[in-house]
């Protein structure tokens, strides 16, 4: 449900929603305790809330410093105006949990605010994701050298499924015309067959069945990456059909 409210909302604002719900928690509730926006304790359980209007740097320093006193640590900001469903968020939560943090939101809904926790501390499972590390290592594997340049956007980078179609043009501007299964004699690899059926790049033109050639747009392309060509190049310079 989107914030109802036209008006820029400030840190202060946060405070009565979030005390609230503590309240009916029963906790007792202050604010502005050695730099905590809001302190909360029941039955000598101590929980610190920072308020910020939006997630940053900032918010994140300080609620990990407050873990130096207590686990139970809580960011407070208003409700996304773009709402749950943007990467932005997911990736927030993913970080608050990996710090683990807890995360509370509140909505200005008429006729008042409030303030919804959307999860609590908790330990974090830091599980890591075997399939794609694999992936990351096949594709350092697939790649003769780094063509790319770190930080780079909006650019073309060098994938190793890139770098195998050029190894095919390679081939076809060398020998002409040929079959799968004989420019994976020279080594162009398992996916030879899907990069000329796919034919992602334009690169490549059947012109026989289970015959290739290489296309205009493949000649332009060996141009375009002269440096990688050149190697590859070098390698078919003693083969032969």
């Amino acid at each position: 449900m989107p914030d109802e409210r036209n008006e820029r909302i400030l840190e202060t604002d946060l405070f009565q929603p979030v005390s609230d719900y503590l309240i009916r928690q029963g906790y007792t509730v202050h604010s502005e305790v050695k730099n905590c926006d809001i302190t909360a304790v029941k039955d000598r359980e101590l929980i610190v809330i920072e308020l910020k209007t939006g997630f940053n740097i900032t918010l994140i320093m300080q609620a990990v410093r407050r873990q130096r006193v207590t686990d139970s640590v809580y960011i407070a900001i208003p409700w996304p105006r773009g709402g749950t469903r943007s990467k932005n968020w997911d990736d927030m939560c993913h970080l608050l949990r990996r710090l683990e943090l807890g995360l509370i939101v509140v909505r200005f809904i008429k006729p008042k605010a409030c303030a919804e926790v959307i999860f609590h501390p908790a330990p974090f499972n830091r599980t890591k994701n075997a399939r794609m590390k694999y992936s990351i290592i096949r594709e350092i594997e697939g790649r003769h050298d780094n063509y790319n340049v770190g930080g780079s956007v909006r650019s073309k980078l060098m994938t190793a499924y890139r770098e195998n179609a050029i190894h095919i043009a390679c081939c076809l501007e060398k020998f002409g015309p040929l079959k799968p299964s004989q420019l994976k004699k020279m080594g162009t690899g398992t996916k030879t067959q899907s990069i000329l059926t796919k034919n992602f790049y334009g690169w490549f033109e059947k012109v026989d069945k289970g015959i290739y050639q290489l296309h205009p747009d493949g000649r332009t392309c060996l141009e375009q990456y002269r440096n990688l060509a050149d190697h590859y190049r070098e390698l078919l310079k003693d083969k032969t059909i």
